[in-house]
């Protein structure tokens, strides 16, 4: 395939205005540590909202939800999709707390929660853990795609990929800091949203698809397009909704939809003018992630069962691409081969926008973790500001390349999805309730971190998993592998939580009142502060936890029926598509009323 000069202009423009952004904001990013990695705390909510829909566009997800859809139809996004629950949970409970705190990194958090060298210890150690080790995995996932679009696209070789793309982003995400992230991201949204729409309707109503009645009445497509999974298939049904739904939403840490916010998001958050900025952001967010954005990707993903029914019909067309690197994710990048001059320069400056918004978004994130809570922490308390700024840029340079490197070991898509979501079973519900329960302390979390890990590996290296999982054993259900990482964590981070000494009554009296957490959780807390003459109750502020858990019902069903109502209307189903429409509507006025009243509960 060859790219015609509009294509490679579309391209260069791009490129250019990302490091002209990146030089541009680079000497007052560089400033201090809080400009690098939180643009000052001056952030508007649009701004924030579209940089986390940015982030998560990701050149792995079109990858990873193409391949969903080509193994299990559009119902199998639901292992995914189940993470709004958590999203609208940090919406309307923990944002305005996060916001409240007033840290720089959400690690920090720790030595404000839990007290002690137990306390130290977890936030240094979870800055290597999430920032580096984990963070790797992730960007090493989203290289992994832009590699495969690479070969597929333009048939360049996996290193020379990572080369050309990683170059460029770790160049403009070292110089422009969190602000150069922000900023790009603005510009990024509109090229990726562009790119995908406009890919998913030339790519619908090419020749060999015909149109989008052809392609739903179409052999190949015509058992995927269920946006709920077969209830008569219980295998199914358990794996693709009922786990996801009931257990795995609150239950595992995922990058982007940590149970009570965390990670990039948390930064974002902590990033915002206010509370109702935070809140507002992480709100626009959810709904453009979940209800509107997966459609396009979808669409194309369903196409491309029409043109490449089978990994052996896309290995016969890209004869070059490696063994290693071949799966149905390949699909979606082999779609877009067949897209005309101009709009192809468009999608693929859309990609590669979605490469550099994820990356530079996880290389900031990352660093911060590493200058704030383990250099600063652990090698040099007394670092001066331009210090911390420079341990930032040469950190991101660092995590860039071993992300790289281990992108050209990996194969597929869905099984790092897979392998994230499983080494953190469990550990949800630690970081749901340590805001409203004061009896967790910092043993609790590091026994959930280090259990789930443990049975993860356990269950991927050993033969447990056969022995336990293995249908012919008559034990467990295959299924039940994510379930037993779940309860055997929760169970024994909960037994350790009650045979350890709760945090010192001055850390759990500061945190209160700082951050108001209310509830009967901490009753006993407040009980002794008030026996004790110490006043740590704003009794100005009333505990919004009861209208916070009911604006997120509200809200998950108005995204949830937004997004069936979108799929019923591209189907053509109108009388189901009017009435997704009339819930979102209805549910949508509800939440503004119930909002309304939260707002006056916020100081």
């Amino acid at each position: 395939m060859e790219l015609s000069t509009l294509d490679y202009s579309f391209i260069i423009v791009f490129f250019s205005l990302v490091l002209g952004i990146g030089i541009y904001v680079s000497k007052k990013s560089g400033k201090n540590s809080s400009e690098f990695f939180l643009s000052g705390r001056t952030m508007p909510w649009w701004l924030l909202g579209l940089s986390m829909v940015a982030t998560t566009f990701s050149t792995d997800t079109p990858n990873l939800v193409t391949d969903i859809v080509r193994t299990s139809g559009v119902s199998g996004n639901w292992v995914w999709w189940c993470f709004l629950l958590t999203g609208m949970l940090t919406v309307f409970v923990y944002a305005k707390l996060w916001r409240k705190s007033n840290v720089k990194t959400d690690l920090e958090f720790y030595e404000m929660r839990y007290g002690g060298k137990p306390a130290s210890f977890l936030r240094k150690f979870r800055s290597i853990y999430l920032g580096a080790l984990f963070n790797i995995i992730t960007m090493a996932s989203v290289t992994l795609a832009a590699i495969k679009i690479g070969g597929i696209m333009l048939g360049l070789e996996p290193w020379e990929t990572v080369v050309g793309a990683g170059l460029i982003t770790v160049v403009f995400s070292a110089l422009g800091g969190f602000k150069g992230v922000v900023y790009t991201d603005f510009l990024l949204f509109f090229v990726a949203m562009a790119g995908a729409i406009g890919a998913a309707f030339y790519l619908v109503n090419i020749p060999e698809v015909g149109g989008i009645e052809a392609l739903i009445a179409h052999e190949n497509v015509a058992d995927k397009l269920n946006i709920l999974p077969d209830f008569d298939n219980t295998s199914v049904l358990v794996t693709m909704f009922i786990i996801p739904i009931a257990v795995q939403w609150w239950s595992s840490w995922y990058p982007g939809a940590e149970p009570g916010g965390g990670g990039y998001i948390a930064q974002r958050m902590l990033a915002a003018k206010d509370e109702n900025h935070a809140i507002g952001a992480t709100f626009f967010f959810n709904i453009m992630h979940y209800a509107l954005r997966p459609w396009p990707w979808i669409l194309v993903a369903l196409a491309s069962l029409v043109v490449y029914p089978d990994i052996a019909s896309i290995a016969e067309a890209f004869p070059d691409v490696a063994d290693n690197k071949l799966g149905h994710d390949l699909a979606y990048s082999a779609m877009l081969t067949k897209l005309p001059s101009g709009l192809l320069g468009v999608v693929l400056a859309s990609l590669v926008a979605a490469y550099m918004s994820t990356i530079s978004t996880q290389l900031n994130w990352g660093s911060s973790y590493i200058v704030f809570d383990f250099y600063k922490q652990q090698i040099k308390p007394d670092a001066t500001e331009k210090e911390m700024v420079a341990v930032g840029r040469i950190s991101t340079v660092v995590l860039m390349l071993l992300s790289a490197l281990l992108a050209l070991t990996l194969q597929n898509a869905f099984e790092v999805f897979d392998l994230l979501v499983t080494f953190g079973a469990g550990t949800g519900l630690v970081f749901i309730l340590r805001w409203f329960w004061w009896r967790i302390n910092a043993w609790s979390e590091i026994t959930a971190m280090f259990v789930s890990g443990i049975i993860s590996i356990l269950l991927v290296k050993t033969n447990l998993g056969e022995i336990l999982f293995n249908p012919t054993t008559g034990l467990l259900p295959e299924w039940a592998n994510y379930p037993f990482v779940v309860v055997v964590t929760t169970a024994i981070w909960v037994a350790v939580t009650l045979m350890t000494k709760p945090e010192s009554d001055a850390t759990l009296q500061s945190f209160y009142k700082k951050i108001q957490p209310g509830g009967p959780g901490w009753a006993k807390v407040v009980a002794n502060a008030t026996k004790d003459n110490i006043e740590i109750v704003n009794t100005k502020e009333k505990w919004s936890v009861p209208s916070g858990i009911t604006a997120m019902l509200l809200g998950v069903t108005l995204v949830y029926s937004a997004m069936f109502a979108t799929g019923y209307w591209i189907y053509g189903e109108t009388t189901s598509a009017l009435i997704g429409t009339g819930i979102a509507l209805v549910s949508g006025l509800s939440l503004m009323k119930v909002w309304k009243g939260m707002k006056e509960h916020i100081l």
